[in-house]
Parts: structure tokens; sequence; C-alpha cells
């Protein structure tokens, strides 16, 4: 006799009568300020060009399985057409005590729509002496 699929997963599923015996405690180290925003956007885009790379996809399989639009994940991606030391240098950004971040995406777009590296150095200066 076989059992249906739904039957299989009840009888499997373990059932217990107690709650769980361990107290989930907060961590006890203190929390920091999180990591700018343009930080993890350029970590996305770091991994989405190399994940285009390796398993040879198109933007639109990216972006429905990532479940954004397209014109979106174009944007991340054109972070990489940044300088090399300019992408370094914003992986490692200092968080912001209080307020917002220093560097906002919008201003990082535009710097990645200039295609001279050194205007872009020079531009990216000029933002972080702000």
């Amino acid at each position: 006799m076989t059992l249906p699929s739904y039957e299989i997963c009840y009888r499997l599923t373990p059932v217990s009568s107690r709650r769980c015996p361990r107290k989930r405690t907060p961590l006890s180290l203190p929390l920091g300020p999180s990591l700018p925003r343009i930080a993890r956007l350029m970590a996305l885009a770091i991994r989405l060009g190399s994940r285009i790379e390796r398993e040879n996809l198109d933007c639109r399989d990216l972006a429905r399985c990532g479940q954004v639009s397209r014109s979106r994940l174009t944007q991340i991606l054109n972070l990489l057409s940044l300088a090399p030391d300019i992408q370094e240098r914003l992986l490692f950004l200092a968080a912001a005590e209080k307020g917002h971040d220093a560097i906002s995406e919008k201003q990082i777009r535009r710097l990645a729509a200039e295609y001279d590296w050194e205007r872009q150095r020079r531009a990216f200066e000029r933002l972080l002496t702000r």
C-alpha cells in the first residue's frame, strides 16, 4: 500500500508536545551601524556579474530569478563600470554614525555613466570631500 505524498510528510514530521527548553537570548555583542547601502549594492553587483559570467545567464533570467525589474537590475550591474579602485573603496566605505550615508546611489550611478576612469576618480574624490 502506498501513501499519498501529504501523508508521508505528515508521518515523517516529528511531533513534540512540549516547548523548546532553550531560551533565546539576544546577542551579547552590541550591533554597530549597518553597512552603507551603496556598499551592499556594489557587493551585489559584483556577485551578480560573476553569476552572469559563470552560469551564462542574461539579465531577463536573472531579473526574473531575483524578482526585480530588468531596469533595476541594469542599474545595479552598471556599477561594474566604475574603476576597480572606486569599487573597492565603496565596498569598504565606513558606515555613517547618524543620519544618511555620505554617498548616495544616485550620485554613484551618475559617476558610473562616465566612462573615463580618471574623471570618475576625480569626481569620486570630490564626493568624498563634501
